[in-house]
C-alpha cells in the first residue's frame, strides 16, 4: 500500500469507526485513556507497521544544510553538520520501536553517534544534568536525564535499515530511545539543550508521563 496522509476528517473519521488502538495510550488495558492532542493533525501510515505522527507539519531538510547546536551548560557550545556527526565514531545497534498507542516495529537496524559523543566536544559542564532535545517540527520537544542519555542504546541516529533516515523519519537526524516508548525519541533534532533539570515535553504536556519506561508508565504495568 502506497503512503498516504490522513487529514484531520478523516483521523475523526478513523475513531469513530472504532480503531482506538492507534489513538488511545491506554487501550491494551481496556481502559480507553489518554487521547492523541488535537493538534495532532496527520497520520501516515507506512510499511512495515510504522504510524508516523505529526504535530505540525513534517520538516523537509536537505542534509547538506543541516545543523544540530549544542549549548546551555556546556563550556564550549558547538554547532555540528550531518558530516561532522557522521566523522565521529560510529554507533550500530538493532533495537525494537514501541510506541505507546500500541503497536511496535521488531529489530530496528539503527547507525548514528552515541551522545556523549557530542557532549564530550561541546564539554558538559558538572552542573549538567539533562537534555533537551528541540525538532524543527515546532513545537515538539522532549527531555531526558543525564543519566538517561547516556545509556549504551541511546543515540542520535541518522541511518535506519542500512540507509539514511527517510523524511518521515526524522531526517536527517533523530533521538533513539529504545526503553522508552516512541514519543521520547524525538524526530528531526536540530537543537539540544544541556539543562540542569529534564523540563517537560511536547507529550508529557498533553498528559503523558515524564519518564516514558516500556511497560511501567502511561498506564502500564504497576
Amino acid at each position: 500500500m502506497d503512503d498516504r496522509t490522513i487529514g484531520r476528517a478523516g483521523f475523526l473519521g478513523i475513531l469513530g469507526a472504532g480503531a482506538l488502538g492507534l489513538f488511545f495510550a491506554r487501550d491494551v488495558t481496556g481502559v480507553l485513556g489518554r487521547v492523541v492532542p488535537n493538534s495532532v493533525s496527520s497520520v501516515v501510515p507506512t510499511n512495515g507497521s510504522w504510524r508516523i505522527y505529526t504535530v505540525a507539519s513534517m520538516p523537509n531538510i536537505d542534509p547538506a544544510a543541516y545543523k544540530l547546536s549544542v549549548d546551555g551548560l556546556v563550556s564550549s557550545p558547538k554547532t555540528f553538520t550531518l558530516a561532522d556527526l557522521k566523522a565521529m565514531p560510529r554507533a550500530e545497534q538493532v533495537s525494537d520501536f514501541h510506541c505507546v498507542t500500541g503497536w511496535s516495529v521488531q529489530n530496528v537496524h539503527w547507525g548514528g553517534v552515541r551522545l556523549h559523543e557530542v557532549l564530550d566536544r561541546a564539554g558538559a559542564l558538572k552542573s549538567a544534568k539533562a537534555l533537551t532535545f528541540v525538532s524543527a517540527e515546532v513545537p515538539y520537544v522532549d527531555s531526558l536525564t543525564l543519566d538517561q542519555a547516556l545509556l549504551p542504546d541511546v543515540m542520535l541516529a541518522y541511518d535506519m535499515n542500512g540507509k539514511p533516515l527517510s523524511r518521515a523519519h526524522g531526517a536527517p537526524v533523530r533521538l533513539v530511545m529504545p526503553e522508552m516508548y516512541g514519543y521520547k525519541s524525538v524526530k528531526w533534532v536540530n537543537h539540544i539543550d544541556v539543562r540542569s533539570t529534564a523540563d517537560y515535553g511536547y507529550w508529557e504536556q498533553n498528559g503523558y508521563d515524564k519518564d516514558a519506561w516500556l511497560g511501567r508508565s502511561n498506564g502500564f504495568g504497576v
